[in-house]
């Protein structure tokens, strides 16, 4: 079939056969729901900027350290109001120390001083680097905080201030604004959308692209690039954040893995979209790159990669056989043996939309091998794991040739651990491999290889879970399973192959065509 010209809506139709796109895309959302919950180790959505001791972190503070002053709540507001520079950068520093405890810090009791809009102010003394540096810092920790406190920072007008400060000649200022603004974004949708309606894009790459950006500044930008393709409902403005694109797409080739790992971050997210979005990141040659990094020894930079490229290849045709030209079906190999069950997850997972799709990219699965080890995640994997290899397998039943289904089951001794998942606790999963079975025998059906079928179906014990399976309480499960009884095994001790239904209308009922060569010999 040519996909070239056919129509996004029909050609999902067509990649995810039997399955409609609300049900992919509620795969999708549960994937992801799971997968936000294991990489808040690796990646965070705020950081605060916390000292241990008073001592300097950075070259502004180096003349700070020669004179700490300690002052207590009381006398922070009245230092401000002297008008005074040192005693205003006195006061600013003494509540960004408070700010920065490790444990505990005083937000709310900051906020409630007033301090925040004071803060804000000295963002623009621009004379005043040290100032400036203080200040951003303070309400970089006071929007590491709950929405409620990241909030009074935003009201507060501070998010074109620090953009404005992206060009501070001094770096350690332009650092902690970046810090400032990665916090803010990360709160949510909607501080995100603020700080993107700002043209903070254009100042966020010139930082990027700069020669002299050291990695500790660099680690930082792509940390806010990545909050800033973050969340969904809604998801951001694509035209805002797509100039990133490429730029994301170039730091694939970095060296530092943490770099690494928020721009695979930040791909993840972009990808977790509609096809525009996908063929953006195509095209910028982020997929060998994605690839490549599935073969590091990295999990916070696997998971992410495996994120990205599990998304592309629930795209277009076009989009999927780009991940496998890329030779990723080789390294997915790999990750289905990885010692993380999250990872082994994802593999499978990213496997089960590759055989969504049509028949040669089902062929390039069938010919790498791959089943050979999903069949050991069938058997061993947790359960989880298990049911995206089970995807798998039905979607290659859904998809399929009749000679692929035949490679399938005669090729790879899959049947037994895949029919054991017809006991599973989870209602979802005893549909997809029932699913699955139905289709086989459909096809068993047509080649005259019922009977071996069926035989085979009973050495393995699926035929028990299939009959225990008409008391379950799910009516559609006792519907399905008492259908493949009476139809394939009208006598469990005496299989007759006759049984199966006929083609009316169209739709095949099970009915035994004309024997062909092959069969099943199992």
């Amino acid at each position: 079939m040519d996909t070239e010209n056919v129509p996004n809506n029909r050609l999902a139709a067509y990649k995810h056969g039997s399955k409609s796109n609300t049900e992919l895309r509620q795969r999708r959302h549960e994937v992801t729901v799971e997968l936000r919950k294991n990489k808040k180790e690796d990646q965070l959505l705020k950081r605060r900027n916390i000292t241990e001791d008073e001592g300097p972190t950075s070259p502004l503070q180096e003349n700070n350290a020669q004179s700490p002053v300690t002052l207590k709540f009381d006398d922070i507001m009245q230092y401000i109001r002297s008008g005074q520079p040192e005693k205003e950068f006195a006061a600013v520093q003494a509540a960004r120390k408070m700010l920065s405890r490790e444990k505990n810090p005083p937000i709310d009791k900051i906020i409630g001083l007033g301090m925040v809009p004071v803060c804000v102010k000295f963002l623009s003394a621009s004379d005043r680097p040290a100032l400036q540096f203080e200040a951003a810092w303070a309400l970089t920790n006071i929007a590491s905080g709950t929405s409620e406190q990241t909030k009074a920072v935003i009201d507060s007008n501070a998010i074109p201030r620090f953009i404005d400060l992206l060009s501070s000649p001094s770096v350690t200022v332009a650092e902690q604004a970046v810090w400032a603004l990665g916090n803010i974004a990360g709160d949510g949708s909607k501080a995100r959308d603020i700080v993107l309606e700002h043209n903070s894009v254009d100042a966020i790459i010139a930082l990027v692209t700069n020669g002299n950006t050291q990695i500790s500044f660099l680690r930082n930008i792509v940390w806010l690039m990545s909050n800033l393709c973050r969340n969904k409902n809604p998801a951001p403005p694509f035209n805002r954040i797509e100039p990133m694109i490429p730029v994301l797409s170039a730091l694939l080739d970095h060296e530092d893995a943490q770099v690494l790992s928020d721009a695979c971050w930040a791909l993840s997210y972009v990808t977790d979209d509609d096809v525009e979005k996908l063929e953006s990141v195509v095209a910028s040659g982020a997929v060998p790159k994605l690839v490549r990094l599935l073969g590091t020894n990295n999990p916070a930079i696997i998971t992410p990669a495996l994120r990205s490229v599990g998304n592309i290849v629930t795209g277009n045709d076009k989009q999927t056989d780009a991940v496998i030209a890329a030779n990723a079906l080789p390294l997915l190999t790999n990750l289905l043996r990885h010692t993380k069950n999250t990872i082994v997850k994802e593999a499978a997972w990213t496997v089960s939309n590759i055989t969504a799709g049509n028949q040669s990219q089902i062929q390039h699965v069938l010919d790498s091998g791959i089943f050979n080890v999903l069949i050991d995640v069938l058997a061993n994997g947790d359960f989880k794991s298990q049911k995206e290899a089970a995807w798998a397998v039905t979607n290659t039943t859904t998809g399929g040739s009749t000679e692929q289904i035949i490679q399938l089951v005669e090729k790879y001794p899959i049947m037994k651990p895949y029919c054991d998942l017809l006991e599973a606790k989870d209602t979802r999963t005893v549909r997809v491999v029932l699913s699955g079975v139905a289709n086989i025998f459909q096809f068993a059906s047509q080649i005259g290889g019922v009977e071996n079928l069926c035989t085979l179906f009973e050495e393995i014990g699926a035929l028990d879970k299939l009959e225990t399976l008409q008391n379950h309480e799910n009516e559609d499960i006792y519907q399905k399973a008492l259908l493949l009884i009476e139809t394939y095994f009208c006598d469990a001790e005496d299989v007759n192959p006759e049984c199966a239904p006929k083609e009316v209308n169209g739709a095949l009922e099970f009915n035994p065509t004309t024997p062909q060569n092959g069969g099943f010999s199992f």
